[in-house]
């Protein structure tokens, strides 16, 4: 089996298992929704940012948060496969572990990349006058922010072995970089220190290129997001599959 082959049926049974598990995917949209609804539509109704309706400013950060949330998240079936032993029968077979990694990585950014392709789809529905000239354009950040949580989500289910450590270590992971991405709030009235930090979050940098496309509100140039969160996704690439490198005896 070649690599491509290899890299191809991980990635086959991943998309599968998503397909079965409606509840996932549904629960999924309808968290967002509510995000939408509860923050959107409540504060919206007396807030605006830059002469922006609130709800429109957060969309972006909600896509943003709904990729993320996924893509990390999805390393915890690193767990179960474990439990399951269906790993211990991959690393067994005649593949790299480097092409196991990536076909687990790109099933998780397939079942992210469709979510948050449908609350594009909705946001007409929802009364955000998204074009589909700026959905489109920003496509490449979205896919890079999945690469990069879905490989942070992977490296850390790689590391752990149960789902209460996976989740703990989300908690102080997950939670600030969410927070502190601009997803609901501008990030220029943050204390200098804080502000600072939120440089270091590849999320920001997501969260700012759609904005700015979509919206017309990027505080960095389009380009320069892009760049940025490559690096991040590289990174992150690396870490990823250098955890399933070193991943012990299942």
């Amino acid at each position: 089996m070649s690599e491509l082959e290899a890299i191809y049926a991980i990635w086959l049974r991943e998309f599968r298992v998503y397909l079965r598990e409606k509840e996932r995917a549904i629960s999924s949209i309808v968290s967002p929704l509510l995000w939408l609804f509860a923050f959107g539509t409540g504060l919206g109704a007396s807030v605006a940012i830059a002469g922006v309706n609130y709800q429109l400013f957060i969309f972006p950060g909600i896509i943003a948060m709904t990729l993320m949330f996924t893509s990390i998240f999805y390393g915890m079936y690193v767990i179960w496969d474990r439990k399951l032993d269906f790993l211990k029968e991959v690393l067994v077979a005649p593949l790299s572990r480097r092409d196991v990694f990536l076909g687990k990585m790109l099933g998780g950014v397939t079942d992210a990349m469709i979510q948050a392709a449908v609350l594009l789809m909705l946001a007409g529905v929802l009364g955000i006058p998204v074009t589909s000239y700026g959905a489109l354009m920003a496509l490449p950040a979205m896919l890079l922010i999945t690469v990069c949580m879905t490989s942070i989500g992977l490296f850390f289910g790689a590391v752990f072995s149960s789902f209460e450590s996976f989740q703990l270590v989300m908690q102080f992971v997950l939670w600030p970089m969410f927070f502190f991405s601009g997803a609901l709030f501008p990030l220029e009235n943050l204390p200098g220190w804080l502000a600072s930090l939120t440089y270091f979050d590849p999320l920001t940098y997501g969260v700012d290129a759609m904005r700015g496309v979509m919206l017309g509100m990027g505080k960095m140039p389009f380009e320069i997001d892009l760049l940025v969160l490559g690096v991040f996704t590289l990174v992150t690439l690396w870490m990823g599959a250098s955890a399933f490198e070193r991943m012990g005896k299942i």
